[in-house]
Parts: C-alpha cells; structure tokens; sequence
C-alpha cells in the first residue's frame, strides 16, 4: 500500500525586496523539495477495497476474463474493518474483471480502466447488483447504474411479451402493447446514449456500444433475396460496433464469442474464405499488441488441430503470413522454426495442388510412378501389413475397390514396409516380404501394389506419413481432391465427387 507523506510547512527569511538572484535559489529550493514529495504521494498501482455484506468466508479472489476463459489474478483475506482488500505495486491491466467469492464461485463483475485504480465497492449478498455502491471510479457507478436501470426495464419487457403472446388474434390490444414496449426500447437507447455521450471514453461506454444490435437497411425483393443481402450486410458490418483495437476488449466475457461467431458462423467454410475472415479479425486487432497476439495464436492452434478436411490450408496461410514475416516476434526459434516446417510440409499436400509423384516398384521390381498410373480417380492407400487400424480397415478398402472398380476409381496402394540392417551389416527384405504374403493371403489383388523398400523416393517424408493407414483422393489430372480420411469415408466421398463430376459433364454440355 503506498504510504501518503505529509509536506511540512516551512518558514524562510521574508526579505524586504529580495533580489532575482535570492528569488531564484528560493524557488529552486521550494521545487526540489516538493517534487520528490508529490511524485512519492501519488497513487501506485492498484487497491480495491470491498466490504460485502452477509458474506461468510474470509478470502474472496480478483479475476478476470480473457478470451474464452478466466483467470485468477489476486487473492484477499478479510481484514479487522470487515473489508477485503486487493492491492499491488503495479497497475492492473484494463479490462472486464470479477470478485469471486468461495465456495460456490459466484461472482459479480467490477470495471478497470487505466485512470481509476483506487477505489472501494460496496454490496451485499445474494443481490450485488442492486445493492453496489461504487466510490471513486466514475466507470464503476456508470456500470452499475446501468445494470440496475436495465433489471427495472426488463421485467417490465417481459411482462409485456407475456400479453401479447396472450392476446392473440386482438390486433388493437396488440398494437397497444406494442407502442408500450416501443417506449421501453426508446428508454434503454437514450440511457445508452447518454452514457456513450457523457463518459465515451469508459469501458462502459464500450461495452454498451459492442452489444448494440447491428440494424440492416431495407432490401427490396423476394424472402429469399432480401434475407441473402441481409446477411451479406451483417457479415460485412459485423465489428461496426466494436473497436477491436481497444486492448481492453479482450478482458472481455463477449469479445471471443463475437469473434468465434463471425468465423464459424458468417464466413463459409472454405479455407480461402475463413482465411480472408481471420486477416479481417487480425488487421483490426494490429494496433492492439496483446489481442493481436492472443487470436494470432487461438487460430493457428485451432487449425493446427482441425480434424475437417482441408483446413490445414488456413494453418499453412496464417503460418506464411504471420510467423514466417516475423508478425509473431515473441515466438521462440525453436517454435517459429517448427511452425514454419509444418508449415511447408502441408503446403504441397493442400486440397488442389498436384500430389508429389513418387516412384515405386511392384512385386517383380518393375518401377511405377504414381503419375503414370492412369484412372480417372486414384485412391492413394498407404498402409501397413502389422498396423492394427490397417487390418480392421481393409476389407472395407477391398469391398470399396470392387464396387467402384467399374466407376473409374482405381486403389494406388503402398505398403510402408522397408529394409532392415542385417548384424552382418547387410539388408534383410524380411519386412518387405510382409507385404506380398499379406496381399497375397487377403486377396488384396484388387489394388495396384507397390512398395519402395530402400525409401529411395523418400514418400514417408513427401507425404508425412506418421501413422497408418493414409489415404489420398486425386483425380485424373492427380491433383489432390480429399486426404485424410478413414476407409468407412470413402464411398460418401466417391460418391459426392462423381455426382460434382457428372453435373459438370452436364452443364459444359448445356445438357
């Protein structure tokens, strides 16, 4: 706690008529006196004082919230006045935070902004909102007059939708109702805008203007045309009311819901189009430092361990865009350097981009490059003849391979199987030799077969292949159509991509 020095009151000489020179040391002696005293009274750092009223526990916690989750900062145990006090040498950072109180965590929420750090809240359980009284923090009273002004105003809303949906077909008492609740809504506003005029700078004008509903222009045309340009408007307008370059928002309990929402639920998932959303989300964020990190990373790690196919894609963007260019300057060399080669090993196996041709041998040696395997659609299988999740899955691969056989779907099927080192220092191909008895004992001669026992193309690594089995759709031209699914996938996909194929076939027709 910052101790208050109190200023002596000093006597001088009272010359007559004191000369500039005398002025001067005069006043140079007042100042150097009183400048340390006033920097070493100023308030630092923080302290909240809190009496809550019927509480019973002794401690009660400081937490905040920060992305979609929150977290404990401070911890304070009940004092002789019956107060708890949070307090520390450096200042809280801006934001949305919470009193927790034990054993069952409830908690109600107090407001910190950069200018008002000092000061005491007041309450009572079980109604804290209600029962708060605020000293010394603007932001707080204004926050808490608001939540009190709003718990009259709802119920009365409520009350009023109960009588309507009541009233049925009574169009009159209907429309009554209606006005009724017109005004109730016109007396929310002008309280949202008097704070947002009054005090435009406080978190609570802020957080006001972030939940305000986005209100869409009138669109002319059909149901269907007008709901589609509607759409199209809140998706482009959808931070108007947010500014996602205050740093206090992301102390925030809705800023991560707003945001999750614009990317899953607004943007098509499609990596190039959920790539275009997240740079929207983190150019606004730029200029705060702290936000701009946090997302940065909440979306990379999302897409790095996105099970929906194709969405590597976005993991590979933001990994080129961000991390490669330095825009993530707190990241170790030793991460950066393992999110780049991530990175640049997903970047050739991307859905569309050509698969790496690789050269394999069949049974008598004879080479085989997989661009030189003609089908209109190849399956690339890569598997394994001592892999559990292999052996349960290859029957449906080989009732899968005779179904759509006559289809134009072809399995390209590699066994993973190499050479070992003798103790002699020589080659064994007893693994190899794992995988012509294992096609040979499952009737497996449905696939096209081959094996690279010397890993000279170096597929494993091309391909990252980490686990067993693996599985490439490519079409005609070998460009990669799907990857990474399981063998139970497999028909559904087929099927999708011939039904996209015929379609195609049909309209370049004009059929």
């Amino acid at each position: 706690m910052t101790m208050l020095l109190k200023i002596m009151t000093h006597k001088y000489y009272n010359y007559s008529s004191p000369s500039i020179f005398q002025s001067s040391i005069l006043l140079a002696f007042i100042v150097s006196f009183l400048l340390p005293s006033m920097v070493f009274s100023q308030k630092v750092g923080y302290q909240i004082k809190l009496k809550i009223d019927e509480f019973e526990q002794d401690e009660v916690y400081l937490g905040y919230f920060y992305g979609d989750k929150q977290y404990i900062k401070d911890t304070a145990y009940i004092e002789a006045d019956g107060k708890f006090y949070f307090e520390g040498n450096e200042k809280l950072t801006p934001g949305n935070y919470m009193v927790v109180m034990p054993p069952d965590n409830k908690y109600f929420q107090i407001l910190i902004n950069e200018d008002e750090q000092w000061f005491s809240a007041e309450t009572k359980v079980p109604a804290f909102d209600t029962n708060m009284k605020i000293e010394g923090s603007i932001d707080n009273q204004q926050f808490y007059s608001y939540l009190n002004f709003l718990s009259i105003k709802r119920p009365e809303a409520d009350e009023l939708r109960k009588k309507m949906s009541e009233a049925e077909d009574d169009e009159k008492k209907k429309a009554k109702l209606e006005a009724e609740m017109e005004k109730i809504d016109k007396a929310v506003l002008s309280y949202q805008d008097d704070i947002s005029k009054n005090y435009p700078k406080t978190i609570t004008a802020a957080i006001i203007k972030a939940n305000q509903p986005l209100v869409p222009p009138a669109f002319s045309g059909t149901k269907e045309e007008t709901d589609r340009l509607r759409f199209y408007w809140m998706r482009e307008h959808w931070f108007d009311n947010i500014d996602l370059s205050d740093s206090r928002m992301v102390r925030t309990p809705f800023l991560f819901q707003k945001i999750t929402h614009f990317v899953e639920k607004m943007t098509p998932q499609h990596p190039d189009s959920l790539s275009i959303a997240i740079d929207k989300v983190l150019e606004k964020t730029k200029s705060a430092e702290e936000t701009f990190k946090y997302y940065l990373i909440h979306f990379l790690n999302d897409y790095a361990k996105s099970k929906i196919v194709g969405m590597d894609a976005v993991y590979v963007h933001i990994a080129n865009k961000y991390y490669r260019t330095g825009l993530a300057p707190w990241t170790d060399e030793e991460q950066l350097a393992k999110i780049i080669d991530n990175a640049e090993k997903l970047e050739p196996l991307l859905i569309g981009k050509i698969a790496p041709n690789i050269q394999m041998e069949e049974q008598d040696g004879s080479p085989i490059q997989l661009h030189d395997f003609k089908s209109p659609l190849t399956v690339l299988f890569f598997w394994d003849p001592d892999c559990g999740h292999c052996k349960k899955s290859m029957p449906e691969m080989v009732e899968f391979a005779k179904a759509y056989k006559g289809k134009g779907v072809s399995v390209f099927a590699v066994c993973t199987k190499l050479v070992t080192r003798t103790d002699e220092g020589g080659f064994s191909m007893e693994e190899v030799n794992k995988c012509w008895s294992y096609i040979e004992e499952n009737e497996l001669d449905v696939f096209w077969n081959s094996v690279d026992p010397y890993h000279r193309s170096r597929y494993k690594t091309i391909y990252d292949i980490k686990s067993t089995p693996q599985v490439y759709v490519l079409d005609e031209d070998k460009s990669i159509i799907s990857k990474r699914i399981g063998s139970e996938q497999l028909p559904e996909v087929i099927d999708h991509i011939l039904k996209v194929k015929e379609f195609e076939k049909k309209d370049e027709s004009g059929g």
